[in-house]
């Protein structure tokens, strides 16, 4: 069975308070992270992607950081962009949904004419990273509790 879903930019508060929902069910639920630290000030100013059944339930989210709250992420490099927050409801991994809203982030990541974009991967998610074309770089270390990786790759 598959699953039909669109990829959309959350621009609208529902769509952005869905973006949140997802974050939570995942980061917070799942993974324990503690919501202090799963939400904060760059929530404001980041694009938001959303994944959604044609239903209208809410599968997975992404956010782009770019510009000046990028830039600490980034090493300082106002050309690339942060990817991060990529969250997917267990129901639908391994449909696409997180390939679909990485290619999203990345979309939208040219839009706005940067060369790269950075992350900071959660060790387990190398390999789905590097499929997308992430190299990783610099040493592993923890973040929230979970052991990550930098990787990066050229739009």
């Amino acid at each position: 069975m598959s699953t039909r879903y669109v990829v959309r930019v959350a621009e609208d508060p529902a769509d952005r308070e869905a973006c949140f929902a997802v974050r939570k069910e995942v980061f917070v639920g799942e993974q324990g992270v503690p919501e202090d630290l799963e939400y904060d000030a760059h929530d404001a100013g980041a694009v938001h992607v959303l994944a959604v059944r044609e239903d209208g339930v809410p599968l997975g989210t992404g956010r782009l950081l770019h510009g000046e709250a990028a830039v600490a992420q980034t090493g300082g490099d106002p050309s690339v962009g942060s990817l991060g927050r990529l969250a997917v409801a267990g129901p639908a991994r391994g449909l696409g949904v997180g390939a679909a809203l990485v290619r999203a982030i990345e979309d939208a990541a040219r839009a706005r004419g940067l060369a790269a974009v950075d992350l900071h991967a959660q060790t387990h998610a190398l390999g789905f990273y590097e499929r997308l074309g992430y190299q990783a770089y610099g040493p592993e270390y923890v973040e929230a509790g979970i052991p990550h990786q930098g990787m990066r790759r050229s739009l």
